[in-house]
């Protein structure tokens, strides 16, 4: 049922409800949707705003458009790992498949604004220390961020801003422990694999298939760890289609085991909506996320943020909350007035925007 009072569109209300639908096995694997024609007058809107819904749910994988069949579902909601043998392998890991790339700097007339704004109301205390964890500007404008447009419920306590991606991975090895078994994607980031192995812990591969890890590799792995970038791999490209999403969830719904889902360059999606993340769908509270703003911002900056698990946030305060925060307070002050005036997400979707024309007229 369509709420017209909802602020939310009603495609992206169709959507969630069918994929819900989809996710619970009310449409199982390989059976047809009802038609557009049909779903628009059961629901009271149009064909073209149930056209919009289908195409999202192709997009992430839910289901798929056969010619002159109709739309079929595609996601899997058994174990997933029965599947494996039938499972697409990766072609080629040298020359990826990538939209036309669509590049474009964060316009420096606003962030130089945005420094001369933050000099005029903070003054010298730009110069104080930062809290351990991160300013609470910068972390609270993250948690209205995430919520908004990342489908992310969290607390500002369960927010950890650092100094990139790297001296993050190795706080989560702190944090985690060091007699923990780590799975990475193969190929992965090479400083994935580099902090990993600099950290001095046991960690195996798992080669990726066209949409994901390949199940009968994550079937076999007695990691207590995996860490993916379910998004968009680097550098094979590979995102993980919404089956192998959930496949993931299954895997860590073990007892003590964790997933650190790091969302490279997700803001940048093609999609008219924003990516899915594991941590939105999870339900053991079990996932990391992760995130930084060299891609959307600046490599320069050097900002980072993770959000940890509700139960492992008194862990990492007893274990690691002496740790200084390695950003400095006047660039987190700059990043969180960005966030909250707009401008980050204007950016965002100014980049969004380019890269679909760039697509629709390759």
């Amino acid at each position: 049922m369509i709420q017209k009072k909802d602020l939310t569109p009603a495609y992206l209300q169709l959507y969630k409800q069918v994929r819900d639908d989809i996710i619970q096995g009310s449409y199982p694997y390989n059976s047809k949707l009802p038609s557009k024609r049909l779903i628009a007058s059961e629901t009271g809107v149009s064909v073209i705003t149930v056209e919009h819904a289908y195409t999202l749910l192709c997009e992430e994988g839910y289901i798929e458009s056969r010619e002159r069949s109709g739309y079929f579902v595609c996601f899997r909601t058994d174990d997933g790992f029965m599947s494996f043998a039938k499972e697409r392998t990766l072609p080629s890991v040298t020359a990826p498949h990538h939209p036309p790339a669509v590049t474009e700097e964060f316009p420096f007339s606003v962030l130089a604004k945005t420094m001369r704004s933050v000099l005029n109301v903070y003054e010298d205390s730009i110069l104080d220390r930062s809290p351990n964890s991160g300013c609470i500007e910068l972390r609270d404008a993250i948690r209205r961020y995430l919520a908004r447009s990342r489908g992310i419920t969290a607390d500002t306590e369960q927010i950890i801003i650092g100094s990139g991606s790297e001296y993050l991975y190795s706080l989560i090895v702190a944090l985690l422990g060091r007699t923990r078994t780590y799975a990475l994607e193969s190929p992965s980031y090479k400083k994935i694999e580099q902090v990993y192995r600099a950290s001095d812990v046991t960690y195996t591969m798992l080669p990726l298939g066209a949409d994901g890890i390949q199940s009968a590799a994550l079937r076999a792995c007695r990691a207590d760890v995996l860490h993916i970038s379910p998004y968009r791999s680097f550098p094979s490209g590979v995102t993980a289609s919404a089956s192998k999403r959930h496949e993931y969830l299954r895997w860590a719904a073990k007892e003590h085991r964790y997933i650190v889902e790091d969302d490279f360059e997700s803001e940048f999606t093609v999609s008219k909506k924003p990516e899915e993340t594991l941590f939105s769908h999870s339900t053991n509270d079990n996932v990391i996320y992760m995130n930084t703003f060299s891609k959307t911002i600046s490599p320069s900056l050097r900002i980072g943020y993770m959000v940890l698990p509700k139960h492992l946030v008194p862990e990492f305060e007893k274990r690691l909350g002496f740790y200084s925060c390695t950003v400095p307070t006047f660039m987190q002050y700059v990043l969180a007035e960005l966030v909250d005036n707009g401008s980050f997400e204007r950016h965002i979707n100014r980049v969004r925007r380019k890269k679909r024309t760039a697509i629709n007229e390759a």
